[in-house]
């Protein structure tokens, strides 16, 4: 930008990258954008991090011309996300991000948009009723139960399911999901890296939480590659481990497919979130989580602790039972048995923190 003001960047004329003086930043930022594309990624497009808002370097009419340069730059690409504000609260300098939110909507009326709010929020606490807000992001952020002590906001520890169903009991239904879960290989808290990390268990967990109660989607991070940590750095955030590279390998992010593939094979327009399938659910990791249609259920534990099922309101005389391993992807049978009654389905292993399942029923005439 030229002479600290948002609203006027720095552009030179020309886009050769051979030539410093005519390849500048927003020629980077649109080759980066088109690779991704190529490759058939989307890019979240944050306008401004928060931090400056909020450090008072933006002017709501330089914040409306900035928005209007960026929504007519790349409103004709088509694998971006808007992502209003940056690890803020909409509270802090609201009237700018409706600013900003309401410019881009109106120049670029066909790309989602949304707001990344700091942890432990969700943006619909300001904007849910807002007409540029496409749908909710929260943050549950990276804090451990115990570490959760903020007074006079409602926060809900490693529930970040509960982001879900607050998001979902609005007036108005928009989509919501976790933009920001705990990261694969970043400590609990952030801050001390003497503390555990979290791991791919602890992903898996707020992954089955989250979609299993109507999330739209759901964000994996890891710590090293949020950073792009490579050797030859002097030092890294957070205490990551591993160089970026390698990271993108690690188990957590090689399990998320498996919670893919058993959503798209049990679509429709009938599924729902419904605790009232089982008589014996527990409170944080004793949780179950329940998805069903008319004719499947998939209850998620993540301790493999005992399932007891209120059968019977699933539609079909018969039910077919299996256990999916979100680790691996693969199923076991579990047995087929009458839709009537209670029964209790106990998974493979011992219960632990990680000995986690998915308990799949299916009608009979429902199976493939």
């Amino acid at each position: 930008m030229l002479n600290e003001n948002i609203a006027t960047p720095a552009l030179t004329p020309g886009s050769d990258f051979a030539d410093a003086s005519a390849y500048d930043f927003w020629d980077h930022i649109d080759f980066v954008i088109d690779e991704a594309g190529k490759r058939g990624l989307y890019m979240g497009l944050v306008p401004v991090w928060g931090s400056n808002v909020k450090g008072g370097a933006v002017k709501q009419a330089q914040a409306q011309q900035y928005a209007y340069f960026l929504a007519n730059r790349y409103k004709s690409r088509s694998n971006i996300i808007w992502l209003n504000g940056g690890d803020i609260k909409g509270s802090d300098s609201m009237a700018i991000w409706n600013q900003i939110g309401t410019t881009i909507k109106q120049e670029d009326p066909h790309h989602l948009l949304t707001f990344h709010p700091r942890g432990r929020f969700t943006s619909s606490r300001w904007f849910h009723d807002r007409p540029w807000l496409d749908f909710n992001m929260f943050q549950s952020g990276h804090r451990t139960y115990a570490q959760d002590t903020s007074k006079g906001e409602t926060h809900y520890g490693e529930d970040n399911w509960r982001y879900i169903k607050e998001d979902l009991s609005k007036k108005i239904i928009k989509p919501t999901l976790d933009g920001e879960p705990s990261y694969e290989g970043i400590p609990h808290g952030l801050h001390d890296t003497t503390l555990p990390y979290w791991n791919a268990n602890d992903l898996r967990r707020y992954a089955y939480w989250s979609v299993f109660a109507g999330g739209a989607g759901f964000t994996y991070g890891h710590n090293a590659v949020m950073q792009f940590f490579q050797p030859g750095d002097k030092g890294s955030a957070y205490g990551a481990k591993k160089y970026w590279r390698q990271a993108l390998n690690d188990t957590g992010a090689l399990q998320m497919h498996h919670l893919r593939q058993l959503i798209e094979s049990h679509t429709g327009a009938d599924r729902r979130e419904d605790e009232t399938l089982v008589l014996n659910n527990g409170k944080r990791y004793d949780r179950l989580a329940v998805l069903r249609g008319d004719r499947y259920a998939l209850i998620y534990t993540f301790m493999g602790r005992n399932i007891l099922v209120r059968l019977g309101r699933l539609t079909g005389k018969k039910i077919a039972a299996s256990w999916f391993d979100p680790r691996s992807g693969a199923y076991t049978d579990a047995g087929n048995f009458s839709n009537t009654g209670t029964r209790q389905f106990d998974p493979p292993g011992k219960p632990s923190p990680g000995n986690d399942w998915v308990l799949v029923l299916k009608s009979s005439d429902a199976v493939q």
